[in-house]
């Protein structure tokens, strides 16, 4: 017996000791983000705060660039949390215009709008530990410093994106995605706060994030996150649903890339090519790792969008827990908002959702961002 106690010891130690190490060699191996030598690329800090920074958006109204994020002690729920709101001339000097919360929850996934001339914000209400949300939240304001109080958006229990219009905001599209996850749908609206449901775009795996955009021809495409199983070590069965519908956008074609499950995905359109930036899942495949697991790699990443799929284009400086990303199209550059962890670290996705992380800048040339996608086509 003291023999079998003994050699119980040791197994004890020594999968204390590998687990240890193996946490170390995590929280210190180097960033091996690859961003291409096509891309002329300027990143920096436009949060650096020490708190856990996320869920970014972006928009450029009025001769101003006006980004809002979340701000919390972790990825995970927390009252605390509070969605701020900055504006910048430049996008390097940013000032605060105003800051919310939802009291006694969590609330997360900021989107901005500019609808009639007015400033929009959608937002996420959560109160579950493991991020969750339930329901929509809205707000206006006419000169982005002076708020209305969030109210409650119809349909109830839909989760809204991003939303979008292509005859100059007369009519707006967005796409929501259950609370109980599952299935998607599109939206159409006037006015920004009466949204009426046009089609269910998916029904089936694990749907969440679903991003829309026009192509040139005025069909609609859709890019959605679909999980399909597994949350602690992922599922290489997930995978990003694409779908298309020509108007009225009431029956959809549906097609599956494997490239990655692309999460917290921004899709923009430059000279008729459609593009995305999003999570990228990158690192071991295999178990334990396996595609969105919390022992993975994550990168916010480009990527260049078509009826069949993505066709990965390039890294952005990244690392841990990151992605959620705003664009803003400028003269001659692309400006992208995301969130990322220490980018001197290669943080697998469990110590990143804990750490610190920052919102960063990207401001890359439009020429280049089509010279590297020309050279994957």
């Amino acid at each position: 017996m003291k023999q079998v106690l003994k050699w119980m010891l040791y197994l004890i130690c020594f999968f204390l000791i590998s687990l240890i190490a193996l946490m170390t060699y995590f929280a210190f191996r180097p960033n091996r983000s690859v961003v291409s030598e096509l891309l002329e690329i300027e990143t920096w800090p436009a949060v650096h705060d020490g708190l856990h920074n996320s869920n970014t958006d972006m928009i450029f109204h009025d001769g101003s660039f006006y980004l809002i994020h979340a701000a919390a002690p972790y990825h995970f729920a927390s009252e605390t949390t509070k969605l701020i709101l900055l504006k910048s001339k430049d996008a390097k000097e940013w000032e605060k215009l105003a800051e919310f919360q939802s009291p006694g929850e969590d609330i997360r996934d900021p989107k901005l709008a500019v609808i009639d001339g007015k400033l929009f914000i959608y937002a996420l209400k959560n109160v579950d530990f493991a991020a969750e949300p339930y329901g929509t939240v809205v707000t206006t304001s006419v000169d982005g410093i002076n708020w209305e109080p969030f109210e409650d958006i119809e349909p109830i229990g839909w989760l809204f994106w991003r939303p979008n219009t292509n005859d100059g905001g007369k009519t707006g599209y967005m796409p929501a995605y259950w609370n109980k996850h599952g299935k998607s749908i599109l939206l159409k609206s006037n006015d920004g706060l009466k949204w009426e449901e046009v089609s269910q775009i998916y029904e089936g795996d694990v749907n969440d994030e679903t991003a829309i955009e026009f192509l040139k021809d005025g069909r609609m495409l859709v890019a959605a996150r679909l999980e399909v199983a597994g949350y602690y070590f992922g599922d290489n069965r997930g995978n990003t649903l694409i779908a298309v519908s020509e108007p009225p956008y009431t029956k959809w074609t549906e097609e599956h890339s494997f490239v990655t499950r692309l999460d917290g995905q921004f899709l923009f359109t430059i000279n008729e090519r459609v593009y995305a930036v999003g999570r990228l899942h990158t690192g071991w495949n295999m178990p334990l790792t396996e595609t969105g697991s919390i022992l993975g790699k994550k990168r916010t990443s480009l990527f260049a969008v078509d009826e069949k799929g993505l066709t990965y284009l390039s890294d952005l400086p990244s690392a841990g827990d990151t992605s959620y990303p705003g664009v803003v199209i400028k003269d001659d550059y692309l400006y992208i908002c995301y969130y990322t962890s220490n980018i001197k670290r290669d943080y697998p996705w469990v110590i990143g959702m804990f750490a610190p992380s920052d919102i960063m800048m990207a401001k890359i040339s439009i020429k280049s961002l089509e010279a590297l996608s020309d050279s994957k086509h």
